[in-house]
């Protein structure tokens, strides 16, 4: 799929506003069939368009109320490993691989301060990692979004 046209705009946009709305709720309200909003639907989701439905889920009922952001310096020829291994940490929920400084920032989600220190220990001694720094997350100011992007 090289881009998105008029349809599939509306149609994300719609989704944006109102992520549970069923294919019968967007075909009314974007007045399109039933069976062409699911027709867009299958080909944007096998597409790729959609993420994970689990960035969803608050992993405070969990009991992971605490959230923080460690920025990982590894040895570059070992990266893969150090990734490998990060995702066996299952408090780990996301990483991304950066240029500058910081080689990886990794988003971590804990019970309280000693449990990040357990955490941040676990990552310390991946073999491969030489140092990490740790922010702790004192709320989320921009959620994730894409509804300007989509409006523009």
């Amino acid at each position: 799929m090289d881009g998105y046209d008029a349809v599939d705009r509306a149609l994300l946009r719609a989704l944006s506003e109102d992520p549970r709305a069923t294919v019968v709720a967007l075909a009314e309200r974007l007045r399109m069939s039933r069976n062409t909003v699911q027709a867009r639907m299958s080909r944007l989701d096998a597409a790729g368009a959609f993420l994970s439905f689990e960035r969803s889920i608050d992993p405070t009922p969990l009991g992971y109320p605490l959230e923080a952001f460690v920025a990982v310096h590894a040895r570059q020829k070992v990266l893969a490993e150090v990734v490998r291994a990060l995702a066996e940490i299952p408090e780990v929920i996301q990483a991304h691989g950066l240029s500058g400084q910081i080689d990886l920032l990794v988003r971590v989600v804990c019970r309280d301060a000693h449990d990040l220190f357990r955490i941040d220990e676990e990552i310390l001694a991946i073999d491969g990692v030489e140092r990490t720094e740790t922010s702790l997350a004192m709320g989320e100011l921009i959620p994730f979004r894409l509804a300007p992007l989509l409006m523009r």
